[in-house]
């Protein structure tokens, strides 16, 4: 008799292993994927956290004013170094040493300064230019324009035509483009209404003042006076380094006109006037003004424009009539004028005036 053996379980696959093997039986608990708590153990690195960080070294969260600046906070740095202290003043610090620099200075004797030892290299060089920067610094023309004028020969020094480039002239030569002189610096024209007692001088061993005073420090260049004018008068003066346009302006074939406001001492009668029109002779000639004229209201302000220079010439001519010159002020000289340029001052010609000034040298 055929026993029937027990209906064996159905085999199943768990889920995740390979196929053609059997399911384990073993009681090994299945693998599970729970969510992590939120504590941390210590050796687990927090998350990493977007909360507002607070302390100290926290920028700062203040509202910047539109068009305001940034400001940083500057790092302080541990070898900063520290500011230079002053020097000290040994004299002042000494009374001793005070006196005698006082009792020195009353007596007008000062520590000469100490001149700088050159060799006779440095003396031989001293004072050479070449001669493209010659040029430009008159005021011609550029460098390299200056280098085609002495290419083509259109440049002499001492009457010889050089077209060297390179070539070095000394302060002493002569250089020539066409029939102008040259010089050795940018010219500079400076105008000034003189004041009253101020002599037209350079330097005066009397120690009395002088219009250099009030034109010092106006340019680096060294100006000249064009012309005099008394102590007592007052009104334009000219004050240039253009050689060759003072020796134009001072000349009196080149007959440059000059303006003067004249106070007599009384009223000039007409006779005089007329007299004066026609001319007078004097001890060093014959004066004869272009023109003379009443200005104002009162008849002791007359106007006389002159192209004559020779010395105290508009005194002169009053003092022949029998007038006495009160106030004499120059107000116009060469085309150039004293508007808006009050006494005392200078100011820079502009090159419209240096134009008018060159024009109306014959």
């Amino acid at each position: 008799m055929r026993t029937e053996k027990p209906a064996e379980k159905a085999k199943t696959r768990q889920f995740g292993a390979k196929r053609g093997t059997s399911a384990k039986t073993d009681d090994k608990p299945r693998r599970t994927y729970k969510r992590k708590s939120e504590d941390h153990s210590e050796d687990e690195k927090p998350r990493r956290s977007f909360k507002k960080r607070e302390n100290d070294n926290e920028r700062s969260t203040s509202v910047r004013k539109f068009g305001a600046k940034r400001t940083f906070n500057k790092p302080k740095v541990e070898n900063e170094e520290a500011p230079r202290r002053k020097r000290r003043n040994v004299t002042a610090e000494s009374p001793i040493l005070s006196e005698i620099v006082a009792r020195r200075q009353r007596e007008g004797r000062f520590a000469p300064q100490k001149q700088k030892v050159l060799s006779l290299t440095d003396n031989e060089k001293q004072g050479l230019v070449r001669l493209n920067k010659y040029i430009a610094n008159a005021g011609i023309c550029s460098r390299r324009e200056a280098d085609v004028l002495i290419s083509t020969g259109a440049v002499t020094v001492n009457g010889e035509i050089v077209t060297e480039l390179g070539y070095k002239v000394k302060p002493t030569d002569e250089v020539r483009y066409g029939d102008k002189v040259l010089q050795n610096e940018k010219p500079v024209y400076i105008l000034l209404n003189k004041p009253k007692d101020y002599i037209t001088t350079t330097s005066d061993e009397r120690g009395r003042k002088d219009v250099m005073e009030l034109v010092r420090g106006a340019c680096k260049e060294r100006i000249y006076p064009v012309g005099r004018l008394d102590k007592n008068t007052t009104g334009l003066l000219l004050f240039t380094n253009d050689g060759e346009l003072t020796k134009k302006l001072t000349h009196p074939k080149h007959g440059i006109e000059k303006t003067y406001a004249v106070e007599l001492n009384k009223n000039f009668a007409n006779i005089d006037l007329c007299a004066l029109r026609q001319g007078i002779e004097l001890e060093d000639g014959i004066i004869t003004p272009d023109e003379v004229a009443f200005y104002g209201e009162s008849k002791r302000d007359v106007g006389i424009t002159i192209h004559s220079g020779k010395n105290r010439i508009v005194r002169r001519i009053f003092e022949f009539l029998g007038y006495e010159v009160v106030k004499l002020d120059r107000v116009v000289f060469a085309g150039l004028t004293k508007k808006d340029l009050p006494r005392g001052k200078w100011r820079f010609l502009t090159q419209a005036e240096i134009n008018i000034l060159k024009m109306t040298i014959k």
